[in-house]
């Protein structure tokens, strides 16, 4: 496996990430999701090849995404060896900062960990301004819960205020 660095940060992240949008609960967002036993299979080999670096997210199967994958990880390899990426949006309140600190307890608990090492905005707010986003984030990162920050699925404008 080859390794690279997180953007501009000293995070080692294989250079492909197992995205874990396929593991939760059936009928939560799709039909086709893999149980908990299917997905911890999926994660114990991804470790086994060398993969360190994990994507979910809060409104994958209702959060059993970020729950199967917390407990797999648990299970399989210390949690210093591995970098845990999840996304915040589909929630009541979106990218307010009432939402964003509510959201953030609700995946470090169902991932069983106290950080995560990447949280994503997965879309743009229109309803939020983007200071008040920015400024919850930022406050994650100040408070040891994320150490690095990202954006998804939105135009680079978005972010030119």
């Amino acid at each position: 496996m080859e390794y690279g660095k997180l953007g501009n940060t000293d995070i080692e992240v294989s250079k492909l990430c197992v995205g874990c949008m396929s593991f939760g609960k059936a009928g939560t967002m799709h039909d086709w999701t893999l149980d908990e036993a299917e997905s911890e299979n999926v994660i114990k080999h991804a470790l086994d090849l060398g993969y360190n670096f994990f994507d979910t997210a809060n409104g994958y199967s209702a959060g059993t995404s970020e729950e199967y994958l917390g407990k797999a990880l648990k299970k399989n390899v210390a949690r210093n060896q591995v970098v845990i990426a999840s996304k915040v949006y589909f929630n009541e309140g979106r990218l307010s900062r009432q939402a964003i600190m509510r959201e953030i307890d609700g995946t470090l608990s169902r991932l069983g960990t106290d950080y995560l090492d990447l949280y994503i905005i997965h879309r743009f707010d229109y309803d939020t301004p983007i200071e008040e986003t920015m400024e919850a984030l930022h406050d994650l990162v100040k408070a040891g819960k994320v150490r690095a920050l990202g954006a998804s699925a939105m135009y680079g404008y978005h972010t030119d205020s």
